[in-house]
């Protein structure tokens, strides 16, 4: 009996229509062509059949596939495709500048400036000279609400055409700390003092060089009858190599000269003390910050400062470092909120659902996880990002630290981790640091570790939290680099960690004029890393690690620092070792001084909203 060749596999509802044709005929008779709705009953048609899209079509060849094998290539996430940046409206060209009237002005200004300072001299080239570049660099200023401040145009020389030794030596400038910056504000906000900012314009055009250095003309400026000349620099131009340290140079001896002194703690603050007047300035790079318990001594130093460097009073400080400061009756907020919302705007973010944890507590993360490569670097954009924004966030620093790991190879594990980081910044976009007024002003550390957390090469994680009185002054999240042999070991090595940066902040409330009455204290939740301050136990275990048992031992007998044992549950620094829950992590971060800011900083952005309304309609007016 013949066997009959397998009908054809078809979608659903379609069915097979056949035509007669000599030779090999099909197994039904010949049917007229017509609509399948006018079909009835279909003499001697196969009943349709569903086809199984998961099933892999029958093999027609010897090949082996990876299919066969189930072996699946994983679907490419491109990340710039998925989140694509805005575009700004800075332009990117002479060209495109020179045709914008704000622009032009905006490059003007600049040369005035140039030309004011006696920035260069324009000289014939010499035979053996190498004069660098110059560019010129477009960014658009924005106050604290987002809205436009003005339009800057920047000319910068291009300093990688450097040679070191010939055109540049030392480099190094120094700015002020973070923890000196949120020091000095509890400090002024416990003692009712005024917070003062100033702005320097072309600040670096202040700063004298030592070297001869050629500079070539700049484009859309040159003087078309010396078209061969360069521009033999006097001034530390911007991008110049040696450029920030001669702007600091000169800024510091003018300040010196002011009866300053420079503190041996953070060289970019200097401290007044001479009768009762106190004061303390604050530099980083052209941002200054002065503060002290006489209004009218501090008003005077800004006058004389202004005298030397074209100097921009700004009044109470509102905006430093892209942090707004918001006075209220209890004290400050320390917050980030716009640079939250632009990083969510610009990756996409705005609208994507709220979650309450940084990371998620069901997931370890890993180098190798199996998943596809993304695109680094987005991933690395977006951690440097959000590591800026750990400055008065610490409850990311540990999912900060963390995704940090994976910048070099990230794969879509990690970027899912990442937008999770980003959803919960948009629940928690209004967090902001208190510096309360009230508080006894002591030294708190609280120091903590997590045991071989990292699964890859099983180091821990060290972290610490400083407080003077109630409010957070210094934190830090880090990976171990030696991995530890014990529990104990992870927690002794935090302790140590947490007692030198602890020593630090006594020694610069010290150098303040506010010494401690009492040795701060230094809270840690391991037993046994806290019998190991005070005597030599568990001695044969703990050779490896002599110098950090040695440097906490004798703070201890010293009577420098008292460590202290405190149960787990009221240990702060949990939240910057692991992933936690959304109730503890709700928890510690009211109790490390975080506290929700919306009530006050929604009402700030309405009014902001409507005064930039009102400058949008009075500049449509006048056009």
């Amino acid at each position: 009996m013949p066997v009959s060749s397998p009908a054809p596999v078809l979608p659903v509802g379609a069915h097979t229509i056949a035509t007669s044709s000599s030779g090999n005929s099909p197994s039904h008779p010949h049917i007229d062509a017509q609509p399948l709705g006018q079909l009835e009953n279909p003499p001697n048609l196969p009943p349709p059949q569903t086809q199984n899209l998961s099933v892999p079509p029958p093999r027609v060849h010897q090949m082996t596939t990876r299919s066969m094998n189930k072996i699946f290539k994983p679907k490419q996430v491109n990340s710039v495709s998925k989140h694509p940046l805005p575009q700004t409206i800075e332009p990117t060209s002479v060209s495109q500048a020179i045709s914008q009237p704000q622009w032009r002005e905006a490059m003007s200004t600049e040369l005035t400036a140039l030309m004011k300072h006696g920035t260069w001299d324009l000289v014939p080239s010499p035979s053996n000279c190498n004069p660098v570049g110059c560019k010129w660099v477009f960014r658009v200023k924005r106050k604290a609400d987002g809205s436009v401040d003005r339009f800057k145009a920047r000319l910068v020389a291009k300093g990688y055409n450097q040679r070191p030794g010939l055109d540049y030596k030392e480099t190094f400038s120094p700015v002020v700390k973070p923890a000196t910056i949120r020091t000095i504000m509890t400090i002024a906000v416990m003692n009712g003092w005024e917070l003062r900012q100033m702005d320097v314009n072309n600040a670096f055009l202040n700063g004298e060089l030592t070297e001869t250095i050629y500079m070539m003309q700049p484009s859309g400026f040159k003087d078309l009858s010396k078209p061969t000349h360069v521009c033999r620099l006097r001034k530390a131009i911007y991008g110049l190599k040696q450029a920030p340290r001669a702007w600091y140079t000169a800024l510091k001896n003018a300040i010196l000269q002011l009866g300053f002194h420079t503190s041996k703690a953070d060289s970019s603050l200097f401290i007044y003390s001479q009768g009762s007047i106190i004061s303390y300035f604050l530099v980083y790079v052209d941002d200054l910050v002065i503060t002290g318990n006489n209004s009218t001594f501090v008003a005077s130093i800004i006058k004389q400062l202004g005298a030397k460097f074209s100097l921009k009073d700004m009044g109470l400080l509102h905006f430093f470092l892209g942090i707004e400061v918001v006075p209220t009756q209890a004290g400050l907020f320390l917050s980030q909120h716009k640079y939250v919302r632009d990083l969510l705007s610009k990756t996409n973010m705005s609208a994507a659902k709220d979650v309450s944890t940084p990371l998620s507590t069901s997931q370890s993360l890993k180098l190798v996880d199996g998943t596809a490569p993304v695109d680094s670097s987005d991933f690395r954009r977006i951690i440097g990002s959000v590591q800026y924004l750990s400055l008065t966030r610490p409850d990311i620093s540990f999912a900060v630290n963390k995704l940090s790991q994976f910048m070099h190879k990230p794969t879509q594990t990690h970027w899912i981790a990442t937008k999770r980081l980003l959803r919960y910044l948009k629940q928690t976009i209004f967090h902001s640091i208190q510096i309360s007024k009230s508080g006894l002003p002591l030294l708190t550390t609280f120091s903590d570790a997590d045991w071989a957390g990292n699964v890859d090469d099983r180091t821990s994680t060290s972290a610490y939290i400083s407080f003077l009185g109630s409010t957070p002054i210094s934190w830090s999240s880090k990976k171990q680099r030696a991995v530890a042999r014990s529990f104990t070991e992870a927690e002794y090595r935090a302790l140590a960690n947490a007692a030198s940066e602890t020593m630090w902040l006594q020694n610069l409330l010290k150098e303040l004029g506010f010494p401690l009455k009492t040795a701060p204290q230094l809270l840690c939740d391991n037993l046994g890393a806290t019998h190991l301050s005070f005597n030599p136990v568990n001695h044969s275990r703990m050779k490896h690690i002599q110098i950090d048992l040695h440097f906490v031992r004798d703070l201890v007998q010293q009577g420098c620092l008292q460590v202290r044992h405190v149960h787990t549950q009221d240990q702060l620094a949990d939240l910057l070792t692991k992933p936690l829950s959304r109730q503890r992590t709700k928890l510690l971060s009211n109790k490390i001084g975080l506290a929700d800011g919306s009530p006050i900083l929604r009402g700030r952005i309405k009014e902001d909203c409507v005064d930039c309304v009102d400058q949008v309609n009075s500049k449509t007016k006048h056009i």
